[in-house]
């Protein structure tokens, strides 16, 4: 009896994360760093790390508003301009782009692989 409590309680975990990860693919688009490069000036390129990753380093232009502090910070982002964001592997990216689109933003945007991927210029915190 335990063991089929166990096993449905996977099923509907793994179900779940399918179930966020092909929403997140629906409502944002996930760009090579080359697309990525490409827009980002033009765009609000929003670093969704904790400080002291950002801190650590972090694409050159971009602001730091961590997914932590998101929804109280959702006055500094605009909906009318393309969002750009990128965390350190994608997933809080993932997360972020859910939670403004909700809140009704549209053009959401995502480095593919994070930051850990990216080759472009940096800046560091000295």
């Amino acid at each position: 009896m335990e063991l089929w409590i166990l096993i449905g309680a996977l099923v509907v975990v793994i179900a779940f994360g399918v179930y966020r990860f092909f929403k997140a693919r629906k409502i944002m688009t996930t760009l090579s760093e080359d697309k990525f490069r490409e827009g980002y000036r033009k765009a609000q390129l929003i670093d969704v790390r904790e400080p002291k990753e950002f801190d650590g380093g972090h694409i050159l232009g971009a602001r730091n508003i961590p997914l932590s502090q998101m929804k109280n910070r959702l006055i500094e982002i605009r909906k009318d301009k393309p969002v750009y964001l990128y965390c350190q592997s994608g997933a809080r990216s993932a997360r972020a782009a859910m939670m403004l689109h909700k809140k009704g933003y549209e053009d959401l945007n995502m480095l593919e692989g994070g930051f850990k991927k990216w080759t472009g210029k940096i800046k560091t915190k000295k």
